[in-house]
């Protein structure tokens, strides 16, 4: 009992390294790696590769297939050229595996030793993440020493053989159990390992080897799609289309089993070596001969997962992957994307508010619900952030963490204010048919301009971080609440003369200059606090 706990808690542990080296490589490369695998698409050997570096890097295919398919869920890389890289990916988790077995122990102490020297020491800087990424890499290969020295016991146990003695017969069996394997220790390198060890010590036949071998293959491409159930279709494509690619390289290989297994047992390589050997090539003529037909998998992919219609019709977030959490300039990036589309929404706002004050009564509806939807990806973007604690970020992180959320609250409020406004105006001026004055209506028509290119360059800056759109936005503030006091002024010269207009909405007509002050005060507040960098990292930029 004791000796399969200490198989269980090796798998566990090589689970856990990669975890760490994923997410170690992933804070101080993500964008980069992001940024390969967007500008290698198109060119599917292009695509192939950067599939085989970055699971290179990250030591991990299911982290490459996360990583693509929340590309394809936002609409960013195509569905081909996706199926590409994840095709690369599963040759470099090959390669990988390979290069695993060696006898590296001698570099587990020291990957361990120097990691958590480099992460403690430094934990909030790009030394500290890899010291992270070299604390995975030594969990891993203690790990592969652990899983060998537990596994080979328990191969000698008279019940194991006799379980194992099984798998004598039946490919297609063999193969489940494999995919088992992989599923259960949700790693198709650790399946791989196990089934080699096994084979060395003579508990399966190296027939019932390769067969496991292929099942572990099918188990990864399970295990993709388990981990994208809850994706849109576009991401879910992905996964079918992988685990597809899999499933037909097991229907082509497995009835040549027999045959492959007599003629690699007359190579001069001993059975675990070939175990290996197989896994990497099986994988690599897979991918090279599937490579061709990603299209026509992708149109497949599309036909049997097809977009569901949408039942609630209102704005949702897009942008906010949750496996870019991990990747804190990833996560932000997401977060400034879907705030930029909180900005897009208070800009229909701004133009629908126009049509309410020029008589629409109707598009008062319309504002409501642009609120809400506007409510909705405030709240997105908070919760999304609070899985990002501020005090675990690098300096840099964290205030732009603060910007965003100081952006997305901003602009909520700003929906709510124009939200009272449109009401206001319905209520008060078109319902009990009091119109402003015509001057009075040009005056609003100006700042209601003004406010909209206000609006749009604080975007500009919020995203660019730009020092002299900044500096511009903070003219531009000073010009508006200029123009605000001198409207306020000639509202107060016609009530002086008696203009009948101005005297019925007058209170409506000041409190829209007031609210109009408050919702410039909100969208230029960004300038301030690009305004505020210190003065090192306005050089740097």
């Amino acid at each position: 009992m004791l000796t399969l706990l200490n198989l269980l808690s090796a798998v566990a542990l090589l689970i856990w390294g990669t975890h760490i080296v994923r997410t170690g490589i992933m804070r101080v490369y993500g964008a980069d790696l992001r940024r390969v695998l967007s500008r290698s698409v198109a060119k599917k050997p292009m695509a192939f590769m950067a599939g085989i570096g970055v699971t290179a890097l990250v030591q991990s295919s299911n982290a490459t297939t996360l990583l693509v398919t929340s590309f394809v869920a936002q609409e960013l890389v195509g569905l081909t050229p996706a199926l590409v890289i994840i095709l690369g990916a599963d040759v470099g988790t090959a390669l990988m595996a390979r290069i695993l077995t060696f006898d590296l122990s001698w570099l587990s102490p020291l990957f361990i030793f120097f990691g958590v020297v480099f992460f403690l020491g430094r934990k909030q800087t790009r030394a500290g993440q890899l010291g992270r990424a070299s604390i995975g890499l030594g969990l891993i290969l203690l790990a592969l020493q652990l899983i060998v020295a537990a596994a080979t016991p328990i191969t000698q146990a008279s019940g194991v053989k006799v379980i194992f003695s099984s798998l004598t017969g039946d490919v297609m069996l063999d193969a489940l159990i494999g995919a088992v394997f992989a599923i259960v220790s949700y790693s198709s390198l650790a399946a791989v390992l196990i089934t080699a060890t096994l084979t060395a010590t003579g508990v399966i036949s190296f027939k019932v080897a390769l067969c496991l071998v292929i099942g572990a293959n099918l188990g990864s491409g399970l295990l993709a799609m388990l981990n994208n159930s809850t994706a849109n279709a576009a991401g879910k494509r992905v996964a079918l289309g992988s685990l597809l690619f899999k499933f037909i390289g097991s229907l082509v290989v497995l009835p040549f089993v027999d045959v492959l297994a007599v003629w690699l047992h007359k190579l001069p390589v001993n059975d675990e070596e070939l175990v290996i050997f197989f896994h990497v090539f099986y994988n690599l003529i897979r991918c090279l001969i599937m490579v061709p037909f990603a299209e026509p998998m992708a149109r497949l992919c599309r036909r049997l997962i097809r977009e569901e219609p949408e039942s609630d019709l209102r704005l949702k977030p897009r942008h906010l992957d949750p496996s870019a959490l991990d990747t804190p300039a990833l996560a932000l990036a997401n977060a400034s994307r879907e705030t930029l589309r909180m900005g897009d929404v208070l800009d229909q706002m701004l133009a629908t508010f126009t049509k309410v004050i020029h008589g629409e009564v109707r598009e008062d509806r319309e504002i409501r619900r642009l609120d809400d939807d506007v409510d909705v990806l405030y709240t997105a973007i908070k919760l999304y952030l609070a899985q990002m604690p501020k005090e675990d970020l690098p300096e840099d992180d964290s205030r732009r963490w603060a910007e965003i959320i100081e952006m997305a609250l901003n602009l909520e409020m700003a929906g709510d204010i124009l939200e009272r406004m449109s009401g206001d105006v319905a209520d008060k001026s078109l319902n009990a048919r009091r119109p402003f004055s015509v001057d009075g209506l040009n005056e609003l028509d100006a700042l209601l301009e003004q406010l909209t290119s206000n609006l749009r360059l604080s975007l500009s800056v919020f995203l660019s971080q730009d020092m002299t759109s900044a500096k511009r936005l903070r003219r531009a503030k000073h010009r508006f609440r200029i123009t605000n006091r001198r409207y306020s002024h000639k509202h107060v010269d016609r009530l002086h003369q008696q203009n009948v207009q101005s005297i019925e909405t007058s209170s409506l007509h000041l409190g829209l200059l007031g609210d109009m002050k408050r919702l410039n005060s909100l969208f230029c507040a960004v300038a301030y606090s690009v305004l505020e960098q210190p003065d090192d990292e306005r050089d740097e930029e």
